[in-house]
């Protein structure tokens, strides 16, 4: 009986966090939207265009294991909190970074986003609280789902704002820092465990990150969040400079975002059925055809065509990887394991994220999709390996 009412109450959680999935998501459309675009225009250096969107990707690395902090000290509520409050000021510093024309400072707006998002990423693991296990990868795949609505709202947001003012994209800054708002109070409503209970002890980190499932989880989540953010990254302004318009780039990466939470209506019960690393597999396998549909061509259905691929190979790929992470911890070990893994893929897409507008400006959009192959190769040919020794531990008459 005590696991159908833990359900009843993870399925009440998955409503408010799918709806705060939806608004806060619109924080991170708006700045991959803009940010290499303002980049360009604030900039002094082409190369630098997207660094204003690699500073995002360092506030998300940056502000994982605070959040997990929080979450562990006070509540998952709090931490919720938090994060968007830093949404609200990344909105409107962006606006004054607009208006005052400057880089640093976009930077900084930027910097907070990133922070935002780092919180919103938690939203999935929390939605596994207290479900029972045959319930976990649908709540996690369910709360994702809410993207769909972020890559409606975020596009959608730029699209009608973005001229509404003498500053491009002004008027849209201020709009994501209102709905960063809306967001805070949707959280308000989120039932969590007591911070008593997220404290209990658990095993020593280091014991538990070196299990090889967890390993190899990390290590496909990291590929498909790096891989997808570099190609999303450079996609806009690449466009831009094929002399698409901004309204055609806007609505790519609306279907982008799209594709990328779409499948989190099925993608739980695809990963009960075939297992994660089966869904892990297909998601790596999605990222590759994106990134060859990049390379055979520059029109604008190329371009769509080759991000919502990305963004279906994001989906199986980072949502397989976060299920196979709940197997690896206990409850009392949660938010310290689920943030360090956050950090594992977040500090690796900084990394990468710096070298997009290089890349891009200096050797073009092909060698940017080129990248995307030996990192697809290796994690596959892990996931193979793992599975495989897995299979014959099993049934060892098999092999």
């Amino acid at each position: 009986m005590s696991e159908v009412i833990d359900d009843r109450r993870a399925r009440a959680n998955v409503f408010r966090l799918a709806a705060a999935q939806a608004l806060a998501g619109a924080n991170a459309a708006v700045i991959f939207a803009t940010g290499g675009i303002i980049g360009s225009t604030l900039s002094p250096d082409p190369a630098l265009a997207t660094v204003p969107i690699s500073v995002f990707v360092v506030g998300m690395a940056v502000g994982t294991l605070p959040t997990g902090w929080i979450a562990r000290r006070f509540s998952r509520r709090a931490a919720f909190q938090a994060g968007a409050g830093c949404g609200m000021v990344a909105g409107l510093v962006a606006a004054l970074a607009l208006w005052a024309g400057s880089f640093g400072l976009f930077c900084v707006a930027t910097a907070f986003g990133g922070l935002y998002a780092a919180v919103v990423q938690s939203f999935r693991f929390a939605a596994a609280d207290g479900a029972s296990a045959a319930f976990k990868p649908r709540a996690l795949s369910w709360v994702m789902a809410g993207g769909v609505f972020a890559g409606v709202i975020g596009p959608q947001l730029v699209t009608l704002t973005m001229d509404l003012s003498p500053h491009l994209f002004l008027v849209s800054y201020l709009a994501q820092a209102g709905v960063a708002l809306i967001a805070m109070l949707v959280l308000s409503g989120v039932s969590v465990p007591p911070p008593a209970l997220v404290m209990a002890r658990g095993r020593p980190l280091l014991e538990i990150i070196r299990q090889r499932r967890f390993m190899v989880a990390a290590l496909c989540g990291v590929v498909s969040y790096s891989l997808m953010n570099l190609v999303m990254t450079s996609a806009p302004l690449a466009m831009r400079l094929c002399g698409l318009s901004l309204g055609t780039s806007n609505l790519a990466l609306q279907w982008h975002i799209v594709a990328m939470y779409g499948p989190s209506f099925f993608t739980g019960s695809l990963i009960a059925r075939f297992g994660a690393p089966r869904i892990v597999a297909v998601g790596l396998t999605l990222l590759a055809a994106a990134a060859v549909t990049g390379m055979s061509g520059l029109t604008a259905g190329h371009f769509t065509l080759g991000l919502v691929l990305l963004g279906l190979g994001w989906n199986f790929g980072f949502v397989g990887a976060s299920a196979m992470v709940l197997e690896t911890h206990r409850p009392e070990e949660r938010t310290r394991v689920q943030s360090f893994n956050d950090f594992l893929i977040f500090g690796t897409m900084a990394l990468g994220s710096f070298s997009s507008g290089h890349v891009l400006a200096t050797y073009g959009w092909a060698a940017v999709n080129w990248v995307v192959f030996p990192p697809v190769a290796l994690a596959l040919l892990v996931l193979a390996w793992v599975s495989l020794r897995a299979a014959w531990r099993r049934n060892p008459g098999a092999a």
